[in-house]
């Protein structure tokens, strides 16, 4: 349809335009863009060959029936105080008069009129009416027009309701040309010109526009024409406005507007589908901090777990301390000058050291040990607990894309008291409990025979050396020498049991530090596996996150891109002659 106006240069930017909006299209299907944008974008497309298309708008009883039966010569269009068109209906140029349905809310009209040989024309149901399906119908069709006629009343030029919907025609960068009708109501033509600045002045401070704007009466044009007073008729006001669609606007002007009006369109969608991605990208930007604190939370966990060890480590040696402490006083009571006799008995004393001092401590391990992996487990579902409600939170903001729930894991406090009950256990098999019962039996009962048969040597001793001597002097060396030996046998005893203690108090300090490694490195491990257990159940979301911030971010910058390439065609566009 435009070939007959476009010379090389203009179907070179017709070409370019072609061009880069199907890039566009495939970056708004990327950018995930919302239907209506993508669906806009395609009119523009193909409505890009056909003829330029003026949309005629306006709300219901401002006249824009009246006025488009004016400007096509005849009444083809039903006028009414009501709200009467209730669908789209396209004038396009054709040999005879015929009204043919498009399918849905669309009306085809073909006509044999000089006007639709230049452009096709329009007419949409009026806003701000009752039916507001109707309107719904005319805010879908302006992206599709190139040229918008908004008619307005004289007797209530731009109403806020107005001005809205003419904020919508600006967003998508329409070309805009305003009739206020019913001018025949003024009084005076000074009366006119004032309306007309009215409009001017606050489309240009309200909306930034500065449409060509007619003063125009429908009802006194169509009776001028009818009666046959063209002079009459231009004197309405429609000679201007005719002027103005009909020469003002020339081949030149015609591709400018047909060719800027899908840049307006590309622009609009850029805009929206940016406003969009921005809105993700704030999201992903909330979820990248949810993160961190997830991470900041970890930390702050283990470090709380890790201060929680040293006491759980002290509770946990408290059986070995309080096994000194029984083996200490066992030691005290039984290695003594009185119970010699009952020393003798190796195999008593030894059942008595483990009924006694060693009977209790696996029972007291076991219980801290219990203590331990309670504690673990507490810790964990904490951890889980706030890392599964903040994760499926952000989640649920994304819908679908996002992976399956978070849910925690079934705790297996089983396997937990096992784990850590084997680590403890080999650490104390270390120290044999009846080894050392059989020891410590074993060096009380020399102790004892030393004892008891020392002082009976020591007599012998010193009736042979008195019987051999000659002198006091001799006599005085035998029961000194008897008196030594019987002194080591009684000394014999509580040599042994400061020496036991030592070694007793030895054993149990290691064994506690065995203990207290083995279970700080069991606790350190279970620890560390529980973390990296939240991490792995985190990650699914933590890697659509950091996909979704890569690819929200590329998109900006390919919109960005894409609507600096538009800008410059848009200059080349203008440039246009």
């Amino acid at each position: 349809m435009l070939n007959r106006i476009l010379d090389d240069s203009r179907k070179t930017l017709l070409s370019e335009l072609h061009r880069q909006l199907g890039e566009l299209r495939v970056a708004l299907v990327r950018a995930e863009a919302t239907e209506e944008h993508q669906k806009a974008l395609g009119r523009a497309i193909s409505q890009l060959d056909e003829l330029l298309l003026l949309v005629v708008v306006g709300e219901f009883n401002a006249g824009k029936s009246a006025v488009i039966n004016v400007l096509l010569g005849q009444r083809v269009l039903e006028e009414g105080v009501t709200p009467t068109t209730s669908r789209i209906q396209l004038l396009k140029h054709g040999p005879v008069r015929r009204h043919s349905p498009a399918g849905g809310d669309y009306e085809e009209i073909t006509l044999p009129v000089a006007l639709l040989r230049e452009m096709s024309v329009v007419d949409t149901p009026g806003t701000n009416a009752v039916v507001r399906g109707h309107e719904a119908l005319t805010r879908e069709f302006v992206p599709r027009a190139d040229l918008v006629l908004f008619v307005t009343s004289a007797d209530r030029p731009f109403t806020e309701t107005e001005r809205i919907f003419l904020e919508s025609i600006r967003d998508w960068g329409k070309k805009l040309v305003v009739a206020v009708n019913k001018t025949d109501i003024l009084e005076k033509p000074e009366d006119v010109r004032k309306v007309v600045e009215f409009v001017q002045d606050k489309l240009r401070e309200l909306l930034g526009l500065k449409p060509e704007v007619f003063g125009v009466s429908a009802r006194q044009a169509w009776k001028a024409r009818t009666t046959g007073g063209e002079t009459e008729a231009l004197a309405t006001g429609f000679g201007a406005l005719e002027a103005y669609l009909i020469r003002t606007l020339d081949d030149a002007e015609r591709v400018r507007i047909k060719l800027q009006s899908p840049v307006g369109v590309a622009e609009r969608v850029i805009e929206g589908t940016t406003d969009a991605s921005k809105a993700r990208l704030a999201a992903v930007a909330e979820d990248e901090a949810a993160l961190k604190e997830i991470d900041t939370h970890l930390v702050q966990h283990l470090q709380e777990l890790t201060r929680d060890l040293r006491l759980r480590l002290s509770e946990a040696e408290r059986p070995l301390v309080e096994l000194e402490k029984r083996g200490q006083e066992f030691l005290e009571g039984r290695l003594r000058i009185g119970g010699l006799l009952a020393l003798l008995d190796r195999e008593r004393t030894a059942a008595g050291f483990r009924q006694e001092v060693i009977g209790g401590l696996q029972a007291g391990v076991d219980k801290r040990v219990d203590g331990v992996a309670d504690a673990l487990v507490a810790g964990e579902t904490r951890v889980w607990t706030a890392v599964v409600e903040r994760v499926n939170r952000r989640r649920a903001l994304h819908g679908p894309r996002v992976p399956g729930a978070l849910e925690a894991p079934p705790s297996d406090r089983t396997r937990l008291g096992q784990a850590l009950g084997r680590d403890v256990q080999r650490a104390l098999e270390s120290y044999s409990p009846r080894e050392e019962a059989a020891r410590v039996a074993s060096a009380a009962r020399r102790a004892a025979w030393w004892t008891l048969l020392l002082p009976g040597a020591a007599i012998v001793v010193a009736a042979v050396a008195v019987a051999r001597a000659e002198t006091a002097t001799g006599a005085l060396l035998g029961v000194l020498v008897t008196a030594a030996i019987a002194l080591a046998g009684v000394v014999r005893l509580p040599l042994l049991l400061r020496g036991e203690k030592g070694r007793f108090g030895k054993a149990v300090t290691t064994l506690r530090e065995r203990l207290s490694a083995a279970l700080r490195g069991s606790y350190e491990r279970e620890l560390d596996t529980s973390q990296k257990r939240v991490q792995e159940g985190v990650a699914p979301f933590s890697r659509f996150v950091r996909s979704e911030a890569e690819r929200l971010r590329g998109q900006s910058h390919e919109l960005a891109s894409r609507r600096k390439e538009l800008e410059a065609l848009r200059v080349r566009i203008a440039g246009l002659r």
